[in-house]
């Protein structure tokens, strides 16, 4: 994981201009081929024109339902569109599978990193969804949070992760509000529950090593099990467009305005509400305004923003 971390560092200016692509350059067709999208899907953006076909971005309208999320991983679809001869309206559309990632729209440096990820699929447990994120627990029990063997909550606990601790050097607090968080990576999601490891300290890695206390809590660091509702996150800096999420976990699906906690767009400092599932590099989460959708990259930075 490490190392897919240091890849996804090294392409940030080549994803940028990802980033920078605006959304009001759709052509004239799009507009008369929403209503030939099929029940159940929704469109994304018209990643392009040939002739008199054009292709329409469709997903699952279920894509940002935790209970069955989209994956990254997952075969794609076009809606194939045949225009007028001016190319400036829908006359009929064909639901079709898509072929190679599109150069218009797919980040190829993301694409490896997900190809990468891909191939980890069979060490992970059956079923398990493979993903890459930094987050944190964010359950106060004061007995810490169980870490378990299997995604149930009638699994057997392996152990435990701390709850917010508050660190007291020489006299004095040094913790942010509410205390550190215990860290960790998500490496994989099943039916609402985070696959973990590497958890660490709270707080360990943001002081100084040789003042930290011996008798500070001390998490279950191996690979087990946590309630999503247990984890929280802050957005870091996924080279797509801000201040919204994507309604499927591609950079071409819909796009939804969204607000972070102090009501203005979201973007690379803060977090959102809830993080709900996974996919990748993907999370699928809930602003703090109520919109539920995708944001690539999650970290776990308590004292700085992820950008």
């Amino acid at each position: 994981m490490r190392a897919l971390r240091l890849i996804a560092a090294a392409i940030l200016c080549v994803a940028t201009q990802t980033a920078a692509r605006a959304d009001d350059t759709e052509p004239a067709w799009r507009a008369s081929a929403l209503a030939l999208v099929p029940p159940g899907y929704v469109a994304g953006q018209a990643y392009r024109t040939d002739g008199a076909t054009g292709y329409l971005a469709i997903y699952p309208a279920t894509s940002n339902n935790p209970k069955i999320p989209a994956s990254v991983f997952a075969a794609r679809q076009a809606l194939v569109v045949t225009l007028t001869g001016d190319a400036t309206r829908a006359v009929s559309a064909e639901l079709k599978p898509r072929a190679a990632p599109d150069p218009d729209n797919d980040d190829t440096d993301f694409a490896k990193l997900h190809g990468e990820l891909a191939a980890k699929r069979a060490t992970l447990p059956e079923g398990t969804e493979p993903c890459d994120l930094g987050a944190w627990s964010i359950d106060k029990d004061p007995n810490g949070l169980n870490v378990r063997a299997e995604p149930s909550v009638k699994a057997r606990v392996l152990g435990t992760l701390p709850p917010p601790y508050r660190l007291k050097l020489g006299g004095r607090e040094n913790t942010p509000d509410g205390g550190w968080l215990t860290e960790f990576r998500i490496i994989g999601f099943k039916d609402g529950w985070f696959l973990i490891e590497g958890a660490k300290s709270p707080g360990k890695d943001y002081e100084d090593e040789k003042l930290y206390p011996r008798n500070a809590p001390k998490p279950y660091a191996g690979r087990g099990w946590v309630a999503s509702n247990k984890v929280g996150a802050n957005y870091a800096n996924g080279f797509t467009r801000a201040g919204g999420l994507f309604q499927a976990p591609f950079v071409d699906a819909k796009w939804m305005p969204a607000q972070h906690e102090l009501g203005g767009p979201i973007d690379g400092d803060g977090g959102p509400k809830r993080l709900l599932a996974c996919s990748g590099l993907w999370g699928l989460v809930e602003s703090h305004d109520g919109v539920r959708g995708w944001w690539r990259s999650l970290c776990s930075n308590q004292v700085t923003n992820c950008s």
